[in-house]
């Protein structure tokens, strides 16, 4: 089943390998690129000899979506002068190349592009990979400490605040006397490190964002935010800890946590991101980057 392309039709790496006369895989009998003899179905994996001095290069690739792509991708490459051996794995979407110095990162990428592939290089695939699951993490990590501070809160607190919403006044007397007593120390500290920790981590680029933009004398949305939430969580801090006696609001801290990370992650579409910085860039600004060319997206890489 994998090995159906389910395309309607010729796909451009179909008309690669009908313009150079290659043999799909598992048809024909000639002698395998590599100067190996081919091996007979079912004895064991296909060998290559690499000659010592071979660069080796690694591209993420769009489009390998069944086992016969795969097998023609690879026929394509080893076809190409000055390569040595080739390797394209559809489950991971990446192509590793073995090849002559002579022949340029960039020939090998022009070649997976003549056959209607999406290419980024390794490297950028990498961090493209590598700033998707970071930023999933946050989100993981507001959503959750969320959660957790919002539940005590929903529990014990706001049945205090606003008495006629929630429990007959017996219930509200007895969670008010648990407030009152020597828990609430305890019961604080865990609230105001749950938030915290959520709002360093969740909040982390945009924190750095802030910072710098204050360094360089400049006020940004992300500095009124991140100030905001800190002098919200300090001003809890002292209330819970010290006797300025009022309210504890590390529930809104949590919950601007929460919006904040998921409008980074879900609400911001129109710009590009880098993922060294999670920096929003603007398509059109960015150097390098045509904004009528096609972008490599990885595994759900912004």
């Amino acid at each position: 089943m994998s090995n159906d392309d389910h395309r309607g039709g010729e796909t451009p790496l179909d008309a690669v390998v009908r313009d150079r006369g290659i043999d799909a895989p598992g048809e024909g009998g000639g002698a395998d690129p590599s100067g190996d003899p081919p091996s007979p179905s079912g004895s064991g994996p296909r060998t290559a000899r690499v000659p010592e001095g071979h660069d080796h290069d690694t591209f993420s690739v769009e489009g390998i979506d069944t086992d016969r792509r795969e097998g023609l991708l690879e026929a394509v490459l080893r076809d190409v002068d000055g390569v040595s051996d080739a390797s394209a794995t559809r489950r991971n979407g990446t192509v590793g190349v073995h090849h002559d110095p002579s022949l340029s990162r960039n020939a090998v990428r022009g070649v997976l592009a003549e056959c209607g592939l999406v290419v980024a290089p390794g490297d950028e695939a990498f961090e493209a990979r590598r700033a998707s699951q970071f930023a999933s993490a946050r989100v993981a990590v507001a959503v959750l400490f969320g959660l957790m501070v919002a539940t005590p809160y929903v529990a014990v607190l706001y049945p205090t605040r606003v008495e006629w919403l929630f429990y007959d006044p017996v219930t509200v007397q007895y969670l008010q006397s648990i407030l009152d007593s020597q828990m609430t120390t305890h019961f604080f500290i865990n609230l105001g490190a749950l938030s915290g920790i959520a709002f360093l981590v969740a909040c982390g680029p945009t924190i750095r964002r802030a910072t710098a933009a204050v360094r360089d004398g400049d006020f940004t949305n992300e500095v009124a935010f991140v100030g905001g939430v800190a002098a919200l969580y300090a001003y809890s801090t002292l209330s819970a800890f010290t006797g300025l006696g009022g309210a504890v609001h590390y529930d809104l801290v949590a919950y601007a946590v929460v919006v904040a990370t998921l409008w980074t992650q879900f609400g911001v579409t129109d710009a590009a991101f880098d993922p060294a910085t999670d920096e929003a860039t603007d398509p059109e600004e960015a150097p390098g980057v045509d904004a009528d060319e096609p972008v490599a997206m990885t595994d759900g890489g912004r």
